[in-house]
């Protein structure tokens, strides 16, 4: 049963170019446009010790990794000045650098005092300006700070570069013995730190609406079931106990309720509790397998996998009234459903007929049309940033399993940090309160 529903959680997403007509939706594989140049100047530093990071390289690869922006090459940035004053528009222009990020670090009572400005090079104007303070173990907090600001002056869309991300570890520590760490981290994988450790498996961890509890699924008591733990605490609850299988917990958008799979009734169903009172309520009702809930942000709302047409794909449905419509069309296996923040894109595991491979795609909702973001062939798991425009996705790599980030532009794609072990089932923080 775990094996059948591992083949039900794989991932899908898309890009642009050539056109293949199917159906009423049209695949896309290649094209973009180019990113926009961007200089990231190296910050000044009034201090003596070197600080252990460059906070301009951590804020060039955010916007890198956004897929709307190129950071200039490092060299072109030797002998430049670091305070916007300074700045000499024409040489920077000549570098094709269409905006400049400039910056200054300064102690302070042994903390850090950040200072910045971002200025526009055709204007020879402003277009944002600011400070940050921490401690230096914070200086990547305030790196990813200046990224979101930057990011959101410029594009009017909120920056998710001081979100967390959630995955699990499998390692190999002998014989047939396993050790499974859920571990939290940056966005981009940096400063990693451990949740939870099992010899039993740990899957489908997910964030709640509030970044402060999550859910996943443990085989600690040697079959499936769903905890809810609190970060900040530690603090664990068990949530559900049933014959069977228990599943695939989602969060609803106010965070009192957990959609999950149970197949206490049978084969698996997507059911609602209420976390409050602990009821629960069947939703889906088919002689199919139907798994991997995720909401709309109506609440009402719940996208899933369903093989009830022959093979997977995805379908929606309203909790009310119990209708429910077949969204996914192209391709012959879609699964793992993930909305964006608009909901106009959804994020999924796509695989094209005739063909073996399973690839990240997004679908816009809107127009049907079909996007292929990833380039492996065992992808799984997408999880997308709360602004939409990155997302992570599981794969292999050179014989193990790592985590990947695009950009969901398909300009952008980048191995997050390896460690020792196999990496799966990222999970993407909600917006940091």
């Amino acid at each position: 049963m775990i094996n059948m529903l591992r083949g039900l959680l794989v991932v899908l997403c898309c890009v642009a170019g050539i056109a293949v007509a199917q159906e009423k939706n049209i695949l896309i594989t290649s094209g973009s446009n180019r990113a926009i140049p961007i200089a990231v100047v190296p910050f000044g530093w009034q201090g003596g010790t070197p600080l252990p990071e460059e906070i301009a390289t951590i804020i060039g690869n955010d916007l890198r990794n956004s897929g709307l922006y190129e950071p200039l090459p490092a060299q072109n940035m030797i002998g430049r000045p670091s305070q916007a004053a300074d700045v000499v528009y024409r040489d920077w222009q000549a570098l094709g650098a269409q905006y400049v990020l400039v910056g200054n670090i300064a102690p302070a009572g042994g903390r850090l005092q950040v200072q910045f400005a971002l200025l526009n090079v055709a204007t020879q104007q402003q277009v944002t300006s600011g400070s940050v303070g921490g401690s230096p173990d914070q200086l990547r907090d305030m790196a990813h700070h200046i990224s979101d600001q930057a990011f959101e002056k410029l594009t009017g869309i909120r920056g998710a570069f001081s979100t967390k991300l959630l995955y699990v570890i499998a390692e190999r520590l002998g014989g047939n013995n396993t050790r499974y760490t859920l571990q939290r981290s940056d966005y981009d994988g940096a400063r990693s730190v451990t949740l939870l450790q099992s010899r039993e498996p740990i899957l489908s961890p997910s964030y709640a609406p509030d970044g402060r509890r999550i859910a996943y699924v443990s085989f600690e008591q040697k079959r499936p079931r769903i905890f809810i733990q609190h970060i900040d605490t530690g603090r664990r609850e068990q949530v559900t106990n049933f014959e069977g299988l228990n599943g695939a917990p989602a969060w609803s958008p106010d965070g009192s309720r957990l959609a999950f799979v149970l197949s206490r009734d049978g084969n698996p169903e997507i059911y609602v509790m209420d976390l409050a009172s602990k009821q629960i309520r069947r939703v889906t009702n088919s002689m199919s397998i139907d798994t991997e809930p995720f909401w709309g942000k109506d609440g009402q709302t719940i996208y899933f996998t369903s093989d009830r047409a022959g093979k997977p794909q995805i379908y929606k449905m309203n909790i009310g009234s119990g209708t429910a419509e077949r969204v996914t069309f192209t391709g012959n296996y879609n699964a793992n459903p993930k909305l964006s923040a608009d909901e106009k894109t959804l994020v999924m595991i796509h695989r094209q007929e005739g063909y073996a491979v399973f690839r990240v795609a997004a679908q816009d909702l809107q127009r049907g049309n079909l996007r292929i973001l990833s380039e492996t062939s065992l992808d799984e798991s997408p999880t997308v940033a709360p602004n939409g425009i990155m997302l992570i996705y599981a794969t292999r790599q050179q014989g193990r399993g790592v985590l990947m980030l695009v950009s969901t532009n398909g300009r952008v794609r980048v191995p997050l940090p390896t460690v020792q072990g196999e990496i799966r089932e990222p999970s993407w923080s909600p917006f940091p309160n």
